[in-house]
């Protein structure tokens, strides 16, 4: 196996053709080359220089080493512009995990801003439920999600981000819409589509039902908002659903937020990492990000 150091004293010595001066480029001292070449040679089993006196020349197989020793070190040299540009975010990956509703309605300001001021970064977004992207941080899948809080995620950090209110919809014409608010009792019975397993929302109203005793009656469970927002609006049943995700829908009368007098119903939506010490730059930048947004 060939030494490196050995290799790079030889390289240096056949770049300059002189081992004087391969010892000031690589700052040591002139017997230190001289021995490193010579183990190098012991250690191939041939000679890479001819010497006479102060002069001195490739052998054919120096010559040969040289030009590949070129072609390392001129890796090298790359290697070490683009773990320079990953640290100085010219460039690099940032894999970001987080739900369809923020997908949708939160990151693509967040992505505006980030792309500007480090246009060399390629964000990948990957979507999910609120436990499916806390588990894709442990799987070493994401490096940063948003999130609502997903309690027994041990090694999983939260850092509370923003609120966002969760609203009951109903269609214009349900009996609810019209009188504007209820009492969360009155859910008893009634035909309700709930967000699939391990969404925030899903879980904050099932433990707001949870306290009452009471269970709902899920017709339909799915991930699918623009599915959920249609059987509302036709009046199959009712529905929680973050605000942000059904905002456009209530300005335009398509949808009907239904206030519960007696139930608050706010979700923490968090930033989630393993651990902040081992982010990668492009992941801690985004972070500072999302913390100057909170």
């Amino acid at each position: 196996m060939i030494n490196f150091n050995q290799l790079r004293a030889f390289h240096e010595a056949a770049r300059l053709q002189s081992f004087s001066a391969a010892a000031r480029a690589l700052h040591v001292t002139q017997p230190a080359i001289t021995s490193h070449v010579r183990a190098l040679e012991a250690s191939l089993g041939v000679r890479l220089f001819r010497r006479r006196g102060r002069r001195m020349v490739l052998t054919e197989t120096g010559a040969l080493l040289f030009l590949q020793s070129r072609e390392v070190f001129e890796l090298e040299r790359t290697m070490e512009r683009t773990v320079a540009e990953v640290r100085s975010l010219e460039r690099g990956v940032l894999r970001v995990g987080t739900t369809k509703t923020y997908s949708r309605h939160l990151m693509p300001s967040l992505t505006t801003q980030f792309h500007a001021s480090h246009p060399g970064v390629r964000m990948v977004l990957d979507e999910g439920t609120s436990l499916d992207m806390c588990r894709s941080l442990l799987d070493l899948r994401n490096e940063l999600a948003i999130v609502a809080r997903v309690e027994g995620q041990p090694g999983v950090t939260f850092v509370p981000f923003r609120e966002e209110k969760v609203v009951l919809v109903a269609a214009p014409a349900h009996p609810f819409a019209v009188r504007g608010s209820i009492l969360f009792r009155e859910l008893e019975g009634l035909p309700i589509i709930t967000r699939e397993e391990g969404s925030g929302v899903q879980t904050l109203t099932r433990a707001c039902f949870d306290a009452r005793g009471m269970t709902p009656d899920v017709v339909v469970e799915t991930g699918n908002v623009e599915f959920i927002k249609e059987m509302v609006e036709s009046g199959e049943a009712l529905s929680f659903l973050v605000g942000s995700a059904v905002a456009d829908d209530l300005a335009l009368g398509r949808l009907v937020a239904v206030r519960i007098d007696d139930q608050d119903l706010t979700l923490d939506v968090n930033i989630a990492y393993l651990d902040e010490d081992t982010l990668s730059p492009a992941a801690a930048a985004f972070l500072e990000l999302l913390l100057v947004e909170k």
